[in-house]
């Protein structure tokens, strides 16, 4: 990222900029959201709902109120099978996970909860339910992640997987919020709650083996015969996640060389080098949250690590260092299509509208439909369900594929296997990711990329999201023909909350933040660093003028 880069980037946290636990979880129990106020109403974004107790925008409160809905829901579909509840080691996940499982169990749902590490990363819960609802056992499961995924210490974060087993749809995610912030204009009434030592005794409460599942599940997704063999030297920074204690056993299991470096569990986070920020992001795309990684990456055949609920991954690699998302996601698309025989001829490959353009040409090369869609990886859960696609991606390190025999084996994000994943190339291929990639762009074009932000207030962000592709008056971008102004996605036409402009060499895509007030532009180019720019300033001149407009003026 090249915008506003703190000076304290990289370096370690000091003691005045770690939270304060116990003034996290007090907050928690005692502020209480004001729904008039609309910072502190629920707000599901990509992926479930995010806030932090400080700003009284995560609390006691909104989880009363989103699992109430959402077991208003289950009841509503016809959801009567068990629901499976896991959480990450955000000081706020256990805290929440405890309130919802006091409205669960007055709910009478059957939930299901870890036995043994009370933490489960996001893909053991999409698994698990995927694997429960193939089974034809005649009743229909769905589950629950406590996490804020990637973000800082002070955030909690709640998620609602439906059936499908990945992140909530969007028609489902707007019925879950407008329920829970009903709940909250109306004081809670209506949300049925018992105490928590008696949830935990209820009968309806249950205990599963998720990581004992999921570990010798692996080798039906990914060739851990042919990482064992290859004796390829692995290492993993869990970067303190739910996935903490899942390495050990996946190492033990299959008889890896696999050496976890850390396997520190601190809800302050304090061992982690600060974000581009200054702030503490358990982000494993980021170069500077990774420095303790790429530090040590010469000791290893490939090293990796994930974020807080293990859904996204981070590549190290000893030939290019911290590979670039978009860079992994080019190199394992180009493997996996041509080392899965039994996946179907007509399965696509999923990615997003500011994913690389790489992929387009890696799937044209390969014979392959490339379906692309707005940002959030919901949009992909039906087609990794259903088979239709055989890999999912995304630009911010986030990607699921199929099963070695071509079923689903999440529908969710899973930072696991693909570190796994990065294993099985290296031990097959004889060379790191890093290396392939090299390769592979010397084929399809070396491209450079960026992202920026701008400011822009509420008023102008929706504006930004509602633009129309006649608002761009540009004919040409960085001195070549615009051939294609996008607002709805080319894969399933659904919005992309923004714009996206396309020429031969470059193209651009502008979105309103979700969280803060600005836009963000997210740019490639395949003629290098200069023509990027051009691109970035033409892209930032181009949308500030259509934001701009008067009202009037404005294209709906």
């Amino acid at each position: 990222m090249s915008t506003r880069l703190s000076p304290l980037a990289g370096q370690p946290a000091r003691k005045s900029e770690l939270i304060d636990v116990d003034k996290l979880v007090a907050a928690y129990f005692s502020e209480r959201p004001d729904p008039g106020v609309p910072a502190q109403r629920v707000a599901f974004g990509t992926s479930g709902h995010r806030g932090s107790a400080l700003d009284v925008s995560f609390n006691e409160w909104h989880v009363l109120a989103i699992t109430q809905a959402i077991c208003d829901h289950r009841k509503g579909q016809g959801i009567s099978g068990p629901l499976f509840m896991g959480i990450d080691t955000h000081a706020l996940s256990a805290p929440a996970c405890a309130t919802a499982l006091e409205v669960l169990a007055a709910n009478g749902v059957d939930v299901v909860l870890a036995s043994g590490s009370p933490f489960t990363p996001t893909p053991a819960i999409s698994h698990a339910l995927v694997k429960h609802n193939r089974s034809g056992t005649g009743t229909v499961a769905d589950g629950i992640v406590v996490t804020p995924s990637h973000n800082p210490p002070r955030d909690g974060g709640f998620k609602y997987n439906p059936p499908h087993g990945g992140p909530a749809g969007q028609a489902v995610a707007d019925a879950i919020q407008a329920a829970a912030n009903s709940f909250l204009e109306a004081g809670l009434q209506g949300v049925r709650r018992m105490p928590h030592a008696q949830a935990l005794k209820a009968a309806t409460t249950h205990h599963h083996d998720f990581m004992g599942n999921y570990v010798e599940d692996l080798d039906h997704v990914i060739d851990m015969d042919a990482i064992r063999a290859a004796q390829v030297r692995i290492g993993v920074d869990p970067l303190g996640g739910a996935g903490v204690h899942y390495w050990g056993a996946i190492a033990e299991r299959w008889k890896i060389d696999l050496t976890v470096v850390s396997v520190e569990v601190d809800p302050r986070f304090a061992f982690m080098p600060l974000d581009w920020d200054g702030q503490i992001r358990m982000d494993p795309s980021s170069p500077f949250a990774m420095q303790r990684l790429i530090a040590i990456k010469d000791h290893f055949d490939i090293a990796l690590a994930c974020d807080t609920d293990h859904d996204r991954h981070g590549i190290v690699t000893p030939s290019a260092g911290l590979l670039p998302p978009n860079h992994f996601l080019a190199v394992a698309i180009d493997y996996l299509f041509g080392h899965r025989p039994q996946w179907p001829a007509s399965a696509a490959i999923g990615k997003t509208v500011v994913s690389t353009q790489v992929i387009d040409r890696v799937a044209a090369r390969l014979g392959r439909k490339c379906f692309e869609v707005p940002v959030g990886f919901k949009w992909f859960s039906p087609g990794l369900l259903d088979s239709s696609l055989g890999f999912a991606g995304e630009e911010s390190a986030g990607a699921a594929f199929l099963r070695r025999d071509g079923t689903a084996w999440t529908t969710d994000k899973d930072g696991l296997i693909a570190g796994l994943l990065a294993a099985e190339i290296t031990a097959r291929c004889g060379r790191d990711p890093g290396a392939l990639y090299l390769e592979l762009a010397d084929g399809m074009g070396r491209p450079v990329a960026d992202r920026i932000e701008a400011a822009a207030n509420v008023t102008q962000k929706k504006r930004l999201a509602a633009l129309s592709p006649s608002a761009i008056t540009a004919s040409e971008l960085a001195g070549e023909k615009i051939t294609s102004v996008l607002n709805h996605a080319t894969g399933n036409g659904a919005p992309i909350s923004g714009i996206k402009v396309v020429a031969k060499s470059g193209w651009y895509a502008a979105r309103p933040s979700g969280t803060e007030d600005i836009y963000k532009i997210y740019a490639e180019s395949f003629q290098g660093p200069d023509h990027l720019q051009r691109i970035l300033t033409e892209a930032q001149a181009t949308v500030d003028a259509a934001l701009n407009q008067p009202p009037n003026q404005a294209s709906p």
